[in-house]
């Protein structure tokens, strides 16, 4: 496969005629466009990813099979049938499948481009399991929300409980307990979208990568350095 050298010049604009014809007929006389563009750069930048994040031992695999997400919207119990999304998008994870626990994901949008990572949505027993590692080792998420906060990043905070869970009733630290009614622990970074059509965006999605991955390693239980 050729190394990414940037998406097509027609990847943005494609996505916002795509909004507009919202068909399968469309989608099918636009669908080498769509493949030139926007899928074969995507599959190119995440195998270059993988490649860079080898050479600095960070254990996040971009797997241009399992990782990018289809552009086909699941409208089965949506009010919404609209039937193709207006954005790509693709994750890095320790085993490079969408569902791993612990993500990268890249967001590719004309209306805003970004970067995120963490654990977006967990089940109930792993978002137990996030609130037992911050009630029980505080210490560690304190340490991992000021090496996010020395980069700026810091969890978003948009989906929390109003009053913390049942059998978390005994935290009494703000910083903790703020954590523990998150429904979510995900940071995010928005980018130019110049940077899609430069070489550039390899360095700095690994760049990313690096600042996030202690997140993904505190999530998954990890020690420190594995």
């Amino acid at each position: 496969m050729a190394e990414f050298d940037g998406f097509g010049d027609k990847a943005l604009p494609f996505f916002k005629a795509l909004a507009f014809h919202q068909n399968k007929a469309w989608f099918d006389e636009n669908r080498s466009l769509y493949e030139s563009d926007v899928l074969l750069p995507l599959r190119a930048l995440m195998n270059d990813v993988t490649a860079e994040l080898r050479k600095r031992q960070i254990n996040l695999t971009g797997d241009p099979r399992r990782g990018i997400f289809r552009l086909n919207r699941d409208v089965r119990f949506s009010n919404d049938k609209s039937p193709y999304k207006t954005h790509a998008g693709a994750v890095l994870t320790r085993n490079g499948a969408k569902n791993d626990p612990g993500l990268v994901y890249l967001h590719v949008d004309p209306a805003g481009c970004f970067m995120a990572s963490g654990f977006y949505h967990p089940d109930s027993a792993q978002l137990r399991e996030l609130r037992t590692f911050i009630r029980d080792k505080p210490e560690r998420f304190r340490a991992l929300m000021a090496h996010l906060k020395k980069h700026r990043l810091t969890l978003d905070d948009t989906d929390s409980l109003t009053r913390l869970p049942r059998d978390f009733g005994d935290v009494t630290a703000a910083d903790l307990g703020a954590a523990i009614r998150l429904k979510s622990f995900v940071v995010r970074k928005p980018f130019d979208d110049k940077l899609l059509y430069d070489r550039k965006l390899v360095a700095v999605l690994c760049d990313f990568v690096a600042i996030v991955d202690p997140l993904i390693a505190w999530g998954r239980g990890e020690t420190l350095g594995s």
